[in-house]
């Protein structure tokens, strides 16, 4: 049957146009003119000055031939041009590609090549490591090499000797490249709102990283979805301990603009900075993932601020935070609200959303509820836990493993350039994740881990996530990881990789890993008890993922666990 609407009424420019975040700046600068849109040290902007400047960046990029077609990339901390750019390079009709400050100059090359970018503006901390990265690509290219236009910006809070640098080797300076633009410069919006607005690159944190296109409308609909579902209004006073680089600050770049709140910058995340900016600016809300948390809750007396002036809401996501650490926010006056996502659905498309009667719950509890990734966000219109053969959904049992899978207007367009990696991750009709999960009777979903942190062991399946919530729960413990360490009687078996908190630095690490193991046999199956504790740092991306990628090799260095060993 063909299906047929009531009437014949046609899309007119009356009643239709793409949906596209950008028009939250111009409403903020008409609405709240004279408000503070950015604060970072001395320096501050009214919601006029940044779309003024906003303009004078597209305006400048469209005179020299930068627009659709055109990708233009970013290497910067949580600065005040970092945040322009999302707006700036859009309305210019080019597509915002920011840039993991951490990577190396080899993977920086490959995306700068891999994305075509025709800009590259970077903050003049960083300007050696685009530098090296701009020269491998002139040495892979040969003689025939087009160097994108450099742009540096300028920070009083480094110094001028590397700005100096920079300007001596031929780069423009951020402002006087914004002097060259029109601040009435009008821009147009993207006639289709498919259009891609950004362009991100995988963490990598299980693989090598790929670039995950987004759209206009996915990104007008999380940054409208995510203030919605935390409760956050107009006029909110946002601390940007989240990389802006990573996934787009979780399209809270946008939201900002949306709610015409206040972005105070934080170019290095400290739990002293952290703490004083709450105190200074009262900041009323920050995303952070777990790892940042943890900092925040064992942070020494004198980089604290307590009790808290007021109640300050958090975002967290990135990895699954322990009940433990969850536990110890709350505690401290925070209020943590718990997500999930990935880059590929524009950040956090899930939430433990939370509900009034658990109010009266053991503390303990709450918090082990709050550690669940939860139901949907209102931006997604379907999420659900498959199982990895049959593709069916699992039971509602709190115990049968699958897949999260989601499928909407915030998933994105694809990986750029690669096809064969679009036919796996979108088999089905479903972005599939690669974590994995159990539903619970009330359709809660629940992280077991991602397919490679699954640790087979005499053929059973063992959840290095819950092995790692036991571990948070000891004394001497402030970050572990649990990784599959081959193992001659058992194939596999668990090795946790931990960092000590301080006082603990000095036990005799074989006493203390004897200790860990006994704990956890205490609160574990046997056979989930970590048979190997390493003690030191953990590996993390700049987002604070723990890269396992990393401790799976150094387990596997470590060679098989002989039969009967305990550590």
């Amino acid at each position: 049957m063909t299906w047929r609407d009531i009437d014949e009424l046609p899309k007119i420019p009356a009643n239709y146009t793409a949906l596209t975040p950008l028009w939250f700046l111009e409403r903020a600068a008409t609405v709240h003119p004279a408000r503070k849109s950015l604060i970072h040290g001395s320096i501050e902007y009214t919601w006029r000055q940044t779309y003024d400047r906003c303009r004078r960046l597209a305006s400048a990029l469209a005179d020299r031939s930068i627009g659709p077609g055109s990708t233009v990339a970013i290497i910067a901390p949580n600065t005040p041009a970092m945040y322009e750019a999302h707006f700036g390079v859009p309305m210019s009709g080019a597509v915002l590609n920011c840039v993991n400050i951490r990577l190396n100059a080899p993977t920086i090359a490959f995306l700068l090549g891999h994305s075509q970018a025709a800009v590259v503006m970077v903050d003049q901390e960083f300007f050696t490591l685009a530098e090296e990265a701009l020269k491998l690509m002139e040495e892979k290219a040969g003689p025939g090499f087009k160097p994108p236009l450099l742009i540096v910006m300028a920070d009083e809070i480094c110094g001028s000797e590397s700005l100096h640098r920079a300007l001596a080797k031929g780069a423009m300076e951020y402002e006087n490249f914004l002097e060259s633009g029109n601040p009435e410069y009008e821009w147009k919006p993207p006639a289709d709102e498919w259009q891609s607005i950004a362009l991100g690159y995988t963490s990598g944190t299980t693989a090598s990283p790929k670039g995950v296109v987004l759209h206009h409308r996915g990104a007008y609909l999380m940054a409208l979805s995510s203030p919605i579902i935390w409760g956050m209004g107009e006029g909110a006073v946002y601390l940007w301990t989240l990389p802006m680089f990573h996934c787009n600050g979780w399209c809270f770049t946008w939201s900002l603009a949306a709610l015409c709140g206040t972005s105070i910058c934080l170019r290095q995340v400290t739990a002293k900075g952290v703490y004083s900016a709450i105190a200074k600016y009262k900041v009323t809300h920050f995303c952070a993932a777990p790892v940042v948390l943890n900092t925040i809750v064992n942070a020494p007396p004198e980089d604290t601020i307590l009790p808290l002036p007021h109640t300050v809401h958090v975002m967290t996501a990135g990895s699954t935070p322990s009940p433990s650490v969850l536990f110890a926010m709350n505690q401290k006056g925070f209020r943590v609200a718990h997500t999930y996502g990935l880059s590929e659905s524009y950040g956090p498309s899930t939430i433990c959303a939370w509900k009034p009667e658990w109010d009266s719950l053991p503390s303990e509890t709450q918090a082990r509820l709050k550690a669940r990734q939860g139901v949907r966000c209102v931006g997604l219109e379907k999420v659900d836990v498959i199982d990895c053969h049959t593709g069916k959904p699992v039971p509602a049992d709190g115990k049968t493993i699958g897949e999260i899978v989601f499928r909407g207007n915030v998933v994105m367009k694809g990986y750029l350039k690669n096809p064969k990696a679009n036919e796996e991750t979108f088999a089905g009709g479903w972005f599939h994740s690669g974590d994995l999960a159990v539903k619970h009777p009330d359709s809660y979903i629940e992280i077991r881990g991602r397919s490679k942190d699954i640790i087979i062991s005499g053929g059973e399946n063992i959840s290095s996530v819950e092995v790692e919530n036991v571990l948070y729960n000891h004394p001497a413990v402030l970050e572990a990881s649990v990784v599959a360490r081959p193992d001659e009687q058992w194939q596999e078996s668990p090795c946790a990789f931990v960092t000590v908190k301080s006082g603990y630095e000095k036990e005799d690490e074989k006493r203390l890993g004897e200790d860990i193991m006994r704990f956890c046999r205490e609160k574990l199956p046997a056979y989930w008890v970590p048979k190997s504790v390493v003690f030191g740092p953990l590996p993390k991306t700049a987002t604070g993922k723990i890269q396992k990628q990393i401790l799976r090799a150094k387990a596997k260095e470590m060679g098989p666990v002989p039969r009967r060993s305990k550590l």
